[in-house]
């Protein structure tokens, strides 16, 4: 078993221990806004099983048919999780709308803030270890879920607030509109997490500094050659690849090229793991010196 499936195994013991948690606490109550917060949970753990199956078929070695490796699963991990979260909202919304118009007294408030705030304590924890192992990883599921579990803490906390308002103003009209307001805000996630995914999926290329930085060591790795031109890099789960033309002089040996070639992928893999570089070496007709993703290069030494 993966670091990444162990991780995931991890959020789904934690997401039965909060939706336990949750549970009991919309039990005790009846709040409709704990029963969006639990009903947010039963995602969380939906979502964790889908997460361990991602990454387990991620983690399989490329094969024929997938030359590349497996690593756009996660991708898909990601969006099945914000498609349950826009269900999740749904759901929330009709209990809502019910309990606007049908306002009910909330019982035992205190034992059900109490739980419920033991379940964000547990939330939050994981969300930041999720965050942290997902980002050193460079694993989309990981980093889904630790999202996800960062905007359950914050709606959670929202929850408790407004119960506890509920409860000493005897506003019971809050439960329902703050039960809505968790509604929005889940929607609203489970969206931005739908298209960072698909994102993903479309070959998007990595954050502008990223790309910056890979400009600059090539340029620095590089002497000897000409320029390099027509960079294009992509993510693919835990992989970026990266291609670009490489301009030498025309005299140049194809061995020397190769060792320029050899000096520039040393150069980037030694400071961005996961890198899978594709160079391709050309002779000096071809320079463009025309600025369009052009990088000039220094020749000291030749």
């Amino acid at each position: 078993m993966t670091t990444g499936e162990l991780y995931a195994v991890g959020s789904l013991v934690t997401g039965c221990l909060v939706l336990a948690l949750k549970g009991a606490a919309w039990w005790l109550t009846g709040s409709a806004a704990l029963y969006s917060d639990a009903l947010e949970s039963i995602v969380n753990v939906v979502a964790s099983v889908v997460a361990w199956g991602a990454l387990r078929f991620a983690a399989r070695p490329a094969d024929a048919n997938h030359p590349y490796g497996h690593d756009k699963a996660e991708f898909f991990s990601a969006v099945i999780e914000g498609a349950l979260i826009v269900i999740a909202a749904w759901m929330i919304f009709e209990e809502a709308w019910m309990s606007w118009w049908q306002p009910k007294a909330l019982s035992l408030p205190l034992a059900g803030i109490v739980l419920n705030a033991l379940a964000t304590a547990f939330n939050g924890a994981w969300a930041v270890v999720l965050l942290r192992v997902g980002a050193r990883l460079r694993s989309p599921a990981l980093q889904a879920d630790g999202r996800h579990l960062m905007s359950d803490v914050v709606t959670s906390i929202g929850v408790a607030a407004g119960v506890t308002l509920a409860v000493l103003t005897g506003w019971l009209f809050l439960d329902a509109a703050l039960a809505a307001a968790t509604g929005v805000y889940i929607l609203w996630s489970g969206s931005v997490l739908i298209f960072r995914s698909v994102n993903g999926l479309m070959d998007a290329a990595p954050e502008p500094a990223i790309v910056s930085r890979i400009r600059q060591l090539v340029s620095e790795a590089g002497t000897g050659a000409i320029e390099a031109h027509d960079f294009r890099s992509r993510h693919a789960g835990k992989l970026t690849f990266l291609e670009f033309h490489l301009v030498v002089p025309g005299t140049m040996s194809v061995a020397e090229a190769h060792r320029i070639c050899d000096r520039i992928e040393d150069a980037l893999r030694a400071e961005m793991g996961h890198l899978l570089v594709t160079i391709h070496v050309e002779p000096e007709e071809k320079a463009k010196h025309d600025g369009r993703q052009v990088e000039p290069i220094s020749r000291a030494g030749q």
